[in-house]
């Protein structure tokens, strides 16, 4: 049996979704509620895992997740549900309800004003491909099997496989609120990984490659990924230990993705009224170099984390965070806004338990005019980092330091691998010292970067 809210196996939207959640909204103001908004997601998801070509695990889950919040004149609450029955649905209002009247009120909680909610996104963002449903498990499998098998192809070197993987998601949002907004969207997305390991004179190595998309047709072959893969484990064999210095360190397009996602965590509303980010008080002012511009957009066509709404209602717009080096927007939700007395960005995301958090949607570095390779030609002596290590970053401060692995760099060219050394600095030195931007931007997650240069940087190894 298809699950709520979808037609079978087309996965048609549910058409009777939005009275589903107005009949929410009608019991809790019959209950009390001041204003209430709620947000529904029901989603099918399927994981292939294949390992030397034999299939290690095949997974199908279908959730369904209703959220609800409720403001009362002196209280506020939310609470989430698995079980969208009429029963459940009516259990949830009347638990919320008592929740909020033994919660005091925050006065800068509440939904959005009015006038800040419209109409979605007027433009189309292909967000959906019936593929989602078509696509039998025979096909995920093979897929995964191709992308391993390529892997152990591309070089005699590569003898074994931590597996390979191909992951499917379709699901649908909902969202309606007592001050008027109602909207829907659904979303499909695809991703093929693998994970080969290479060996030579007893040293082993490991990497990965991914490919991830909303369409299926805009997937990498599998047999790419897996070559990617391929190079990528079998160039890290023979790395050695760096030594302590302080050079220019380049950052690849997945290591420099990193520091866009812990610049994300710096501007957004929660770290700003709780004092933990370096940025606090810094809008309008220079962050970075004439050469760093960050933007999130989540109107993207077909982009990873396009979205026609908020988590509030609140239509979508492209935000520039950084603009050549200034710091022009923080990511904000209605609260985080009116708690730093700015305006809401479009930024809300619901929690699983029904509250509302601050999120990205497709953030990136604009790219610059420079080859990867020019960037790499232009270091006499420096690292080039490939993979980031741990979770070493004070957003109070700035203070970064990550466990790091790459490549040492001599006279412009790519010497030998190294690894166990860390990478150090502060995050708002090392924005002003971007030197180089790549222009090999691709969208490959949520984040993306292009190459990026930083002038001077610790690297800590023996």
């Amino acid at each position: 049996m298809a699950a709520p809210g979808w037609n079978g196996a087309a996965g048609g939207p549910d058409a009777d979704v939005l009275e589903r959640l107005d009949d929410l909204l009608r019991r809790a103001d019959a209950a009390g509620a001041v204003e209430a908004d709620t947000f529904l997601v029901q989603e099918e998801l399927q994981t292939v895992q294949v390992r030397l070509g034999t299939v290690e695990s095949l997974k199908h889950a279908r959730e369904n997740r209703c959220s609800l919040r409720i403001f009362t004149a002196t209280g506020s609450a939310s609470a989430t549900t698995s079980d969208l029955s009429p029963g459940a649905l009516a259990r949830l209002v009347d638990e919320t309800v008592r929740l909020a009247r033994v919660a005091e009120r925050d006065e800068h909680s509440g939904l959005p004003d009015p006038g800040t909610l419209g109409a979605a996104a007027p433009v189309e963002l292909d967000l959906w491909d019936d593929a989602a449903a078509k696509l039998p498990p025979e096909t995920k499998i093979e897929w995964a099997r191709r992308a391993e098998a390529a892997a152990l192809e591309a070089d005699p070197r590569v003898r074994n496989s931590e597996g390979a993987e191909f992951y499917d998601r379709r699901a649908q949002v909902a969202y309606a609120s007592s001050g008027g907004f109602r909207g829907r969207f659904r979303v499909s997305s695809f991703a093929l990984s693998v994970t080969p390991v290479a060996v030579d004179d007893g040293h082993m190595e490991r990497d990965y490659w991914y490919t991830s998309a909303r369409h299926l047709a805009d997937l990498e072959s599998p047999e790419a990924v897996g070559r990617e893969a391929a190079r990528r484990a079998v160039r890290r064999l023979g790395a050695r230990k760096g030594r302590t210095t302080e050079v220019p360190v380049v950052f690849d397009p997945e290591t420099a993705a990193s520091l866009v996602r812990s610049l994300a965590v710096a501007v957004s509303g929660p770290s700003l009224y709780r004092g933990t980010s370096f940025l606090i008080g810094q809008r309008e002012r220079r962050v970075g170099s004439d050469l760093v511009t960050i933007v999130d957009d989540p109107l993207m066509v077909r982009g990873l984390g396009s979205r026609p709404f908020d988590g509030e209602g609140i239509p979508s717009r492209r935000t520039v965070v950084v603009d050549r080096g200034m710091l022009r927007n923080y990511l904000l939700d209605t609260y985080s806004a009116r708690r730093l007395g700015l305006e809401a960005t479009g930024h809300a995301a619901r929690e699983d338990g029904g509250g509302i958090t601050v999120g990205y949607t497709n953030l990136y570095l604009e790219p610059g005019s420079w080859a990867p390779e020019d960037i790499v030609g232009s270091v006499d002596r420096g690292l080039y980092v490939t993979e980031l290590i741990g979770f070493g970053v004070n957003f109070t401060t700035g203070d970064y330091s990550r466990g790091a692995v790459g490549f040492w760099i001599e006279e412009g060219e790519l010497t030998y691998p190294v690894e166990e050394i860390t990478v150090a600095g502060n995050l708002r030195q090392m924005l002003q010292d971007v030197e180089m931007v790549g222009r090999d931007l691709a969208f490959r997650d949520q984040t993306a970067a292009p190459t990026v240069k930083i002038a001077r940087m610790t690297v800590a190894g023996q």
